[in-house]
């Protein structure tokens, strides 16, 4: 029989949200302090393998190729992760692992000042089909087995 402590532990623990196979798009923008900092916490995460479980992917590099207009701060950089759906980066960015081993590593102090956001995908205009690839997900990623902090 189950204790009751072990039973409000299962009842508090994060529950994996289903994934909808709506793309999402993170968005990692501001300005990088501690470029070497930062270099080896993108290194912890592609060695966690949380982004090739979650069927997370970068669609960008962080540098601007050119800029149109303004002028950004100096060390400026955007990063763009894709997921196949919302539950699928917050699966990522509340995993224990995330949480606790590797976003500590770009903290105390900071190695850069970002602002985090997620953005639904747009679907492709009925003109561009079968002009451009869609990046669909052929494959399902998922989050279920992703430990969540508490």
């Amino acid at each position: 029989m189950l204790s009751l402590a072990l039973l409000a532990a299962l009842a508090a623990a994060p529950t994996a949200e289903v994934c909808d196979n709506k793309p999402v798009l993170m968005v990692v923008a501001g300005p990088t302090h501690d470029r070497a900092r930062m270099l080896a916490y993108g290194k912890a995460i592609a060695d966690s393998g949380l982004y090739q479980k979650l069927g997370g992917y970068y669609v960008n590099l962080p540098r601007p190729l050119a800029t149109f207009e303004g002028t950004p701060p100096a060390g400026f950089s955007t990063l763009i992760v894709r997921f196949p759906c919302l539950a699928n980066a917050k699966a990522f960015w509340n995993s224990r692992e995330y949480q606790e081993k590797i976003k500590p590593l770009r903290l105390n102090p900071s190695a850069g000042d970002y602002v985090v956001t997620v953005y639904p995908e747009v679907p492709l205009r009925a003109d561009l089909v079968g002009k451009v690839g869609e990046a669909s997900y052929r494959e399902r990623f998922d989050a279920s087995g992703i430990e969540q902090a508490p």
